[in-house]
């Protein structure tokens, strides 16, 4: 598993000048705290597949579900490479951030259940899962789990100062 704190550097070429790197920490809450995320995965035939989604921040990885006939899921089937990003749709205000890692399927029933509860806790009960074979279960049927630990992430400060931070996990 990846270490938990990154090496972390402040490209200048895209900040504004002096503006300081912003800490994992802050990047890591601003990931715990956002309600929509969108993944972008490769579709077999190499073009990108890109689509929003509920993510969950959680020892180290970014948590996402979906059903094994969506186009995502299939997607991973070939390649498990992913970016997550969440943020503002605002070019002066906020911080954008971006997690690049490889989706790992979770199918523990006991991992799952913690899981389903920390969703249910985060967007109430919308998002009640259930947990059986190795997925989540609800009202529309099965999905999976995929974790993500960063291997590299970017957050993007934006308004006065300007900075791009790049985050490198061992």
């Amino acid at each position: 598993m990846p270490s938990q704190e990154p090496r972390t550097d402040v490209d200048a070429r895209y900040s504004s000048e002096g503006a300081p790197a912003t800490p994992w920490p802050q990047a890591r809450d601003a990931l715990a705290a956002a309600e929509l995320c969108w993944i972008s995965t490769v579709r077999p035939d190499g073009r990108p597949h890109v689509t929003p989604l509920s993510a969950l921040w959680q020892g180290g990885a970014l948590y996402f579900s979906t059903g094994p006939a969506e186009r995502k899921a299939r997607n991973l089937e070939t390649n498990p490479e992913v970016v997550l990003t969440t943020g503002t749709n605002l070019w002066d205000k906020g911080m954008d951030v971006v997690v690049e890692g490889t989706a790992v399927r979770i199918t523990e029933d006991a991992r799952l259940r913690e899981l389903a509860a920390a969703w249910e806790e985060k967007y109430g009960g919308f998002f009640h899962y259930d947990v059986a074979d190795g997925c989540f279960q609800h009202e529309s049927g099965q999905a999976y789990v995929f974790a993500v630990t960063p291997r590299t992430a970017f957050a993007f400060g934006k308004g006065e100062p300007f900075s791009q931070t790049r985050y490198r996990f061992a």
